[in-house]
């Protein structure tokens, strides 16, 4: 076989070969991933709910004017007074969206009138009520291209089962006479704006809303993290899934890319609100991060050493020391660096980090170069409390087990041997403090403005952790939604208002 066969079938050979690899590439495992449950999205719809009706409150309706014979009207300044929803639900649709629909709602309406008959005119106002509204909205979530949630769509359908008018003043049956024309044109026009008010809502102010949730942004002086969506929502039944990438960057190298290799977190559990899955992905992005920004360096110098650990080493290195005169009194030096990016490992039974260090020990001397007098290797594993303080994850990290031995000779680890103990309490007391101070601050989970955790609960998994919590709201939809909308000039205002309904029957 020779010739475009061959070709075909080599082809085929490396598309086999590289399919494996193109699986894994479209299917990345999160660093972090959110699962949103039904008794969550009960309290989305409480609050949706509140939203939807201060939308549906300022719903504008065009003016409605027409004749029929010698009977001519002009219905303007239509405004929502009252908004009844009796019955309504929001609920999960896979494979990506949500459902809304409203049943049997109430609005009740009040606008200004203007009736000409022959002779006789007539102005005032007229109070209406619709009901049996029904309303039903499907709303599509999908991954932007800046990996952020969004509203990518939106269909819906809005009906009014009936509309009844009081009318009051001189010519009362006149109105009653011909409320059909009235209600039948007010019916028509209200329902046709139902569907456009939700739309703007949803597509633009929902979507500035999710505008909030931090997707890539800085964590301190040093680093960053990266929230971007891997791939668009996972929709059951009863929950609604996100991926997000979960990875930390040095601000020193912003485009870089840590590959992750760690177990993909599996949530399972549906009795909270929400959970927050962390891989060890996760942490581990963090702490190499820090390694490559250079910062896991601690140094002690003078009256920072202790005292009682200025003494011991002075006498571990007499010899030394004494060799170095007159620069015996010189101050010591101590100079802890991290010397690959600490690891990461979470257990059912808790979480560890595993520490690599070296400790150089030096005189300096004023005015001549530091001299060094012992540089010891050190393994440290570091116990780590993992909690939820508002929408912050912090880390509390403790000293669990710690070796020191000597990088030159197995004898020389022996004579380091009365170190270790002043140096364990050298790290406890005075070590894990500045550590824990940097860490203190945490970094944000993916939540929008004005949503909170509460009852909050860690549980811990082969390889990644869970943070079951409840949800609430500190700010309101609108309260949100108004702080980052923005302001309209006032071109755009004085063009945008109706204008006002001639009182000369000759325009009627």
């Amino acid at each position: 076989m020779t010739g475009p066969w061959c070709e075909m079938a080599a082809g085929g050979c490396l598309l086999l070969l590289l399919l494996p690899s193109l699986i894994a590439a479209s299917h990345s495992p999160p660093g972090c991933k959110i699962r949103i449950t039904s008794k969550g999205l009960d309290l989305v719809k409480q609050e949706g709910l509140r939203f939807v009706e201060q939308e549906l409150q300022n719903i504008t309706v065009s003016d409605l004017h027409g004749s029929e014979g010698q009977f001519q009207y002009n219905i303007s300044q239509v405004k929502v007074t009252d908004l009844k929803l009796a019955s309504s639900d929001l609920n999960f649709q896979p494979q990506q969206h949500l459902v809304f629909n409203i049943n049997n709602a109430s609005i009740s309406l009040r606008f200004r009138r203007q009736l000409l008959y022959w002779f006789f005119y007539d102005i005032g106002s007229i109070n209406a009520s619709a009901d049996g509204v029904y309303i039903y909205t499907v709303l599509q979530l999908a991954k932007d291209e800046a990996g952020r949630l969004k509203i990518s769509n939106m269909t819906c359908n809005a009906s009014i089962a009936r509309m009844h008018a009081g009318f009051s003043g001189t010519l009362r049956k006149v109105y009653e006479f011909l409320s059909t024309f009235i209600v039948t044109g007010m019916r028509f026009l209200l329902s046709q704006q139902i569907c456009p008010s939700l739309e703007h809502a949803s597509l633009v102010l929902l979507n500035s809303l999710l505008d909030t949730v931090p997707v890539r942004n800085y964590v301190d002086e040093h680093i960053g993290i990266d929230y971007s969506l891997l791939r668009d929502p996972s929709i059951s039944t009863d929950t609604l899934e996100l991926d997000f990438k979960g990875m930390f960057f040095p601000r020193v190298r912003e485009d870089q890319e840590l590959e992750n290799h760690a177990v993909e977190p599996v949530i399972k559990e549906t009795e909270r609100m929400v959970y927050v899955a962390f891989s060890e992905y996760f942490f581990d992005s963090a702490m190499q991060s820090y390694f490559q920004a250079g910062v896991l360096t601690i140094e002690l110098q003078g009256q920072k050493v202790p005292k009682d650990l200025e003494v011991l080493l002075r006498a571990t290195f007499f010899g030394t020391i004494f060799m170095l005169s007159p620069s015996v009194d010189a101050p010591l030096r101590l100079v802890l660096q991290v010397s690959t990016p600490p690891r990461c490992t979470i257990k059912p039974s808790g979480t560890s980090v595993s520490v690599s260090a070296f400790l150089n020990i030096s005189l300096v001397p004023p005015d001549r170069p530091p001299i060094q007098l012992s540089s010891m290797a050190m393994e440290t594993k570091l116990s780590a409390k993992v909690f939820l303080q508002g929408k912050a994850l912090r880390v509390q990290l403790d000293l669990r087990r710690f070796r020191i031995y000597s990088k030159q000779s197995a004898l020389e680890s022996l004579a380091l041997f009365s170190l270790q103990a002043p140096l364990k309490t050298l790290l406890q007391l005075t070590i894990m403090p500045i550590i824990n101070e940097r860490t203190k601050k945490g970094v944000q989970i993916p939540l929008p403005e004005g949503m909170d955790f509460t009852r909050e609960v860690v549980t811990n998994h082969a390889g990644f952790l869970t943070v079951g919590a409840d949800l609430h709201f500190s700010k309101g939809l609108r309260e949100v939604i108004e702080k980052y909308r923005p302001v309209p000039t006032a071109a755009a205002y004085s063009s945008s208002r109706p204008p006002e309904p001639s009182l000369d029957p000759s325009s009627l």
